[in-house]
């Protein structure tokens, strides 16, 4: 028993041997959104030069990618990894930035990851906590994307138990599109913006069913659908050239699977985005998409709110809270802010280690 104590202690008091290797140590706080990580850099990262978001993430591209690899593929993350480093904020009003990162690259928007961060920066301190409600202000690629976050109990500080957000301008691009896909045959679909670029398909038109064991079939159909809308159409963003272009697949089941839960729940959403990453989540930039979407079809009013679940059953509320008119006189687009709700928690903190003598420092994907 001794002998075990002393082995645990000794492997707990491990440090780097700093005068044998060159050690770049990263810090992380670790989250999920509905089942969906959030792996936020707390230190350690480069600092990002640029005066917007959108030039930091072209800076990180071009001169610290080497560091994304690193924390989202393995042996640190694996293939739907996902998350934040944190910035300086653009805007005076904004209280921090953020860069979102996954297993290709850099999103545009991500609507789970505001709903964690809005979370973590009250429950740490970033922000302060004003009562039952917190706004939290915080700049992203595509904008500035206000929060809140929300406690039960104002009288026991730092727990937060939800949060809401406000999208940028959520618009449908195009509506009732086709094209045909190897493999698979013609798939209908809509494209629409909620921060990001998605097409959303009918599952049931394509004999899917979003469940957990049919992800390798959803993951496969999401890659080779968005690489013939690709390939097949143009997208342009109004104002940005870095948003132009379509960033994930979004199948939809009108239906709950869980018929217990069905009473509440309005359909279901699987994200395919990135390289084959399944969100976990129901998505927060794609729900935002989907309710305007919905909107331009009169399927569903502003100000009513639905709850969409995702293919873990977890569930985030949304609704269009206001409509207006989005772009230039060129390309201009009847717009919807939509409201998205949902629960963030903390899972864990960590301190990663890139060893400059490593091999396989910067990282590998195996699927």
């Amino acid at each position: 028993m001794n002998r075990q104590k002393t082995a645990i202690e000794k492997f707990e008091q491990w440090q780097p041997n700093t005068e044998q290797a060159c050690f770049l140590t990263i810090n992380t706080l670790e989250c999920h959104t509905g089942g969906e990580p959030l792996r936020i850099i707390t230190s350690g990262f480069p600092e990002l030069k640029g005066k917007t978001i959108l030039a930091k993430r072209r800076y990180c591209q071009q001169n610290h990618d080497v560091l994304r690899r690193a924390l989202m593929f393995e042996p640190r993350g694996h293939a739907d990894m996902y998350g934040a480093i944190i910035t300086k904020a653009e805007r005076t009003d904004s209280h921090f930035g953020a860069i979102f990162i996954h297993n290709e690259g850099y999103s545009t928007m991500c609507g789970h990851a505001v709903i964690a961060l809005a979370k973590c920066a009250v429950e740490s301190g970033v922000v302060k906590q004003t009562g039952k409600i917190t706004e939290v202000i915080i700049d992203v690629p595509c904008g500035q994307i206000i929060a809140q976050a929300f406690t039960d109990n104002p009288s026991k500080p730092n727990i937060m138990t939800k949060v809401s957000f406000k999208s940028v301008p959520s618009f449908v691009l195009a509506k009732n599109q086709h094209v045909e896909v190897a493999d698979i045959g013609t798939v209908h679909f809509d494209i629409a913006f909620g921060g990001a670029f998605y097409a959303y398909v009918n599952a049931a038109n394509l004999g899917l069913t979003l469940l957990p064991k049919h992800q390798a079939q959803l993951i496969d159909y999401g890659r080779k659908i968005k690489k013939s809308i690709i390939e097949t159409m143009t997208i342009n963003h109004p104002f940005e050239a870095d948003l132009s272009f379509l960033y994930g697949v979004i199948f939809i089941e009108e239906k709950a699977i869980d018929d217990a839960k069905s009473e509440d729940i309005h359909s279901r959403n699987v994200c395919i985005f990135a390289d084959g990453e399944l969100d976990r989540s129901p998505t927060g930039s794609g729900v935002s998409g989907r309710i305007a979407l919905h909107v331009a079809k009169n399927e569903v009013p502003l100000q009513q709110s639905i709850t969409i679940e995702s293919i873990l059953g977890s569930q985030f509320k949304v609704e269009a809270i206001e409509e207006l008119t989005y772009g230039t006189a060129q390309n201009s687009h009847n717009a919807v802010i939509a409201q998205v709700t949902g629960e963030a928690f903390i899972c864990g903190k960590a301190q990663w280690l890139i060893n400059q003598d490593d091999p396989l420092k910067h990282g590998f994907l195996l699927r």
